[in-house]
């Protein structure tokens, strides 16, 4: 094991950690005489009534502290590195990569490829599994690390390699037998690539994951998502309006199959697939209790469903709102409707809803996730937006106000000289941003994690 240092970045007041003398720079060398390699082996030695603690003092001096405790109390104290240990990077050369497909000149994190299974657990990222080794695993095991979400992309051993580019990935997916038996709750995706996973490939796919059903709680199916920087990249292709159908008829008989089998739809279609092929949104049922919201399964649908919630709780009145709403072409008809959902009980509330092209990535690029600062300007400069511009928290990086391209939300505000409402997540937030004034509402976002999806946001 790495000898790594897990420096304290703050004590909380009145915490045990301050009662014992802890400061901001101390040092976390040991745990009950165990070395600590991330945070899941801190939380796990941790829940005992009495510790040991081994810690390094600024001028070099060790502590030996021993702790009494109750069971699983918390000490009250952070670490500079949350998980306790370096992110690690992923080892893929995925044809479908969609960070492989931006341009040059933007911020470094965002160029960074994750495949880290501890993610998986925290922060519900998708993992190939060919950064994780058997001690990975029976960390896994050992401390129920679950769900865990795996990007399968195919089960056959073969193309998966083609795929991940990674003569290893193939092999990888027999971890997956070793978290069956283990009894790790899961989740699985596949992004689909025309020509290559889809048809007779996709079919064995989703056959051979059904076995694992119900450990593998769900599977989602996602369209590859294609930037205009694909030069010297693999020649994938767009799905189209009949591609979509024979997608989706294949994922409902395997739903009705799985249905039968165990009461449980298992594969899922992200919104996309509904909306490309011109079709209506299953109904709530449907989705299982939505297990796929990350992968933009069912989001616009729970949108819906609690936008009527909300509305039905409301009286309606006469106020006034002029207001706008900017968001990707995806989900443009979708947040018309719900617009005109709220309209139906209050009568003066005009909303206009803008569906803004992808200049930046390109046109293929449709999610409002991906849309940058600079193309809300352009398209909007000179627009009339009213009292208020809305738009969603999956428009910005984690735990500030900046776009994809780092223009901030301050900076958008001062060139359209319009207030704006960052919207979180739910039907709630959406009604309360539409129908009160803009300085009752704070800037919001979620976590989310800083590459293609966009989280459990109010809109694809």
């Amino acid at each position: 094991m790495k000898n790594r240092k897990h420096i304290i970045s703050s004590v909380i007041p009145g915490s045990i950690a301050e009662e014992l003398g802890l400061e901001e720079g101390d040092i976390l060398l040991e745990v009950n005489q165990t070395p600590v390699e991330d945070i899941f082996d801190y939380q796990y030695l941790m829940n005992e009534e009495y510790v040991e603690l081994l810690i390094q003092k600024a001028d070099g001096e060790e502590w030996v502290l021993e702790v009494e405790k109750e069971f699983e109390d918390d000490l009250g104290m952070e670490f500079e590195n949350g998980l306790m240990d370096e992110y690690r990077s992923c080892s893929n050369k995925c044809i479908f990569c969609f960070i492989d497909q931006m341009p040059k000149g933007m911020r470094k994190t965002l160029y960074f490829k994750d495949d880290d299974s501890r993610l998986s657990f925290l922060q519900g990222n998708y993992v190939t599994l060919t950064n994780m080794s058997d001690h990975d695993i029976d960390r896994i095991l050992q401390y129920r690390l679950e769900p865990i979400n795996i990007s399968f992309q195919t089960t056959n051993p073969q193309l998966r390699c083609q795929l991940l580019h990674n003569r290893f990935a193939g092999k990888a997916l027999e971890k997956v037998r070793r978290l069956y038996e283990g009894n790790i709750a899961m989740n699985g995706q596949i992004v689909l690539c025309k020509g290559i996973n889809d048809g007779q490939e996709l079919e064995k796919s989703l056959s051979d994951l059904s076995e694992y059903f119900p450990v593998l709680q769900s599977v989602s199916v996602v369209p590859v998502g294609l930037t205009k920087y694909r030069d010297g990249l693999y020649p994938l292709q767009a799905f189209d309006r009949e591609d979509a159908e024979e997608v989706l008829e294949m994922i409902e008989r395997w739903q009705a199959k799985m249905w039968n089998k165990g009461g449980s739809h298992f594969v899922h279609a992200s919104d996309e697939w509904y909306i490309l092929a011109g079709r209506q949104l299953p109904s709530q049922e449907n989705y299982d209790g939505y297990p796929q919201l990350e992968n933009g399964v069912g989001m616009l649908r729970l949108l819906e469903e609690e936008i009527k919630a909300g509305l039905k709780e409301r009286q309606g009145d006469s106020r006034k709102v002029h207001a706008s709403i900017a968001t990707g072409l995806l989900a443009e008809p979708f947040i018309r409707e719900y617009v005109n959902m709220v309209q139906k009980k209050y009568p003066q509330v005009e909303v206009t809803v803008f569906g803004l092209r992808n200049d930046f990535f390109g046109e293929k690029i449709t999610v409002s996730g991906l849309l940058t600062g600079q193309d809300l300007y352009r398209q909007l400069a000179k627009k009339d937006l009213g009292e208020k511009l809305l738009l969603s928290c999956n428009m910005f990086r984690m735990g500030e106000d900046v776009f994809l391209d780092d223009m901030t939300v301050g900076e958008l505000e001062r060139k359209l000289k319009v207030p704006i409402v960052v919207v979180d997540s739910g039907g709630e937030d959406f009604l309360e941003a539409v129908l009160e004034p803009p300085q009752n509402k704070e800037h919001k976002r979620r976590q989310i994690y800083e590459q293609t999806s966009c989280g459990n946001c109010w809109e694809a």
